[in-house]
């Protein structure tokens, strides 16, 4: 349809001295007929004709062809469009991120100026001086800041120097097969251009100038009172019978048998003081400020029911957390596993938590954020109820790591592993092993498998601006919000984790977990009578 009118419309232009002329004016800033008011009759039957002879002229070849180009290009025009929006999203973030680079540089490196005005010493270019007693000093470039970093400070960790006694350096050329010196080495634990001690793990030893590493996921923590502990919180299942039993008993127990000081829910002090107003004896809070404050008041937390209570108790702290004493709804010797517990010692996993906060398009800096979340399980972004795939760019630490084609990503903590990451097809992970789980929803690639990342590492996953629609980002599966174009979420490892009472150990009961939770690995045994081999 479209192309016989642009040949009609081609015709009527060459045919032109065909038709008669038609004198017009302008009415209202519509043609209309001249000055006379009306057109020939004849004039307007030969136009007729003519227009009739024009339509049923064959069309020329080339014209769709023509089309078919036009199309192409603005084809071409939009995917230019977009890959230049998304060029201009990953400049942006790069730009910021450079900004808050150069900042911090420029903090440490006057921060250090100050520290070494009155010493007056510099880093210079790498040289190596040699000594009578043969000690190798190797002084590391000034070139780039970090690396000064990486050489001083007290937390440094010396290698030994491998040399025997009454050697020189001609008799180690001349004899070969003598054990030649090696160079000299600190280590420091480094983070972000940062020296940071949040991450570090006694696990590095040195001998004769070898590194050697334990294995951190072999160790069990164990936990021993310096003190006797003095205040509980307990933290219930709501609406639950057994649950409200159980708590009315233990809350009994402890005050009358351990002598402890109780701290309870607002709702359940209420349930108590309906029971009996013996259990007036119970504290409560009453605003968040109270809550806020509650780190330093309890020793220790104990919940009845299941994981979600777990969760809940981890959410109402936004930093340290006390040690959590966790009891499935059929506990019945919890007597004795407790006056074990306030025995000590005990065994504990500490499960790490992500920080996250939203960054949205219209924010200046990263500092203008809608504060931190702290999830112990995970944070999911999903699609909502649009019908479009999610569109995600994801980037860890500054480097790009891919773009998110699905239903959605989540990014777990190893506690989480057996959570949603599972059900979505990430792997099961011990709990003490460091990492952050990247697991994505339902992918549009075969080929897009989960990732485990080091803890360390920051994660930003950004909605681009091309983006088809908005995505919906939940933290422990609460907390849900809109995430728009150019808005980004940051995820990184919190820097408070939480303690969890072991039963009997860290791999023991995560095994038993997994067996009895999750039937892993459940299958009929082969019968022993079969065919001869």
């Amino acid at each position: 349809m479209i192309s016989s009118s642009l040949h009609l419309i081609k015709r009527v232009s060459t045919l032109a001295p065909k038709f008669p002329r038609l004198p017009t004016r302008l009415v209202n800033g519509r043609v209309s007929p001249a000055e006379n008011g009306y057109i020939d009759s004849f004039s307007l039957l030969n136009s007729e004709k003519s227009i009739e002879e024009l339509i049923q002229q064959p069309l020329p070849q080339g014209i769709d062809d023509h089309l078919f180009e036009f199309s192409e290009a603005l084809r071409s025009e939009s995917l230019a469009v977009a890959k230049a929006l998304r060029r201009v999203t990953e400049g942006k973030a790069s730009a910021q991120a450079e900004a808050a680079e150069w900042k911090r540089k420029y903090e440490l490196e006057r921060a250090r100026n100050l520290q070494l005005e009155p010493k007056g010493g510099h880093c210079s270019d790498l040289n190596v001086e040699r000594t009578g007693n043969f000690e190798d000093r190797t002084v590391l470039s000034d070139e780039n800041s970090d690396q000064c970093k990486l050489c001083s400070g007290k937390d440094d960790i010396s290698a030994h120097e491998v040399l025997r006694d009454g050697e020189s350096d001609t008799e180690s050329s001349a004899i070969p097969n003598k054990m030649m010196r090696k160079a000299s080495f600190k280590l420091s634990w480094y983070c972000k251009g940062e020296k940071c001690n949040r991450h570090k793990h006694d696990i590095v030893s040195f001998e004769k100038g070898n590194i050697t590493t334990a294995e951190r996921s072999s160790k069990q923590i164990s936990l021993k009172w310096e003190s006797p502990p003095q205040t509980v919180l307990i933290l219930t299942k709501p609406n639950s019978n057994s649950v409200r039993i159980l708590c009315l008993e233990m809350v009994r127990w402890l005050k009358e048998q351990k002598k402890l000081n109780i701290f309870v829910e607002p709702r359940v002090k209420s349930e108590l003081l309906t029971e009996s107003s013996c259990y007036n004896f119970v504290q409560t809070w009453l605003d968040e400020k109270d809550v806020l404050l509650l780190h330093t008041k309890v020793d220790l937390i104990v919940t009845l029911g299941g994981d979600g209570t777990v969760l809940w108790a981890a959410s109402m702290f936004k930093g340290p957390v006390p040690p959590i004493v966790p009891f499935s709804l059929d506990s019945e010797h919890y007597r004795e596993y407790l006056t074990s517990i306030l025995r000590g010692p005990i065994s504990i996993t500490l499960r790490h938590r992500l920080q996250c906060h939203i960054i949205r398009d219209e924010a200046k800096s990263e500092y203008e954020n809608e504060g931190t979340m702290l999830v112990l399980n995970e944070v999911t972004i999903d699609r909502g109820i649009s019908s479009f795939l999610t569109n995600l760019e994801c980037y860890c630490d500054e480097s790009f790591v891919t773009c998110v084609q699905g239903d959605g990503l989540i990014l777990s903590t190893t506690s989480g592993s057996t959570a949603y990451s599972l059900a979505a097809g990430g792997s099961m992970v011990h709990p003490q092993v460091p990492g952050i789980l990247f697991t994505p929803i339902c992918p549009h690639s075969l080929s897009f498998r989960p990732l485990i990342l080091p803890e360390h590492v920051t994660l930003r996953v950004v909605v681009p601006f091309n983006s088809r629609s908005h995505a919906w980002v939940s933290f422990d599966g609460k907390g849900r919000k809109q995430l728009g174009p150019g808005d980004a979420l940051v995820c990184s490892m919190a820097p408070w984790p939480v303690p969890t009472a072991c039963q009997l150990d860290s791999t023991c009961d995560f095994l038993r977990s997994i067996h009895d939770g999750l039937h892993w690995n459940l299958r009929k045994t082969q019968s022993l009578d079969g065919p001869p081999s």
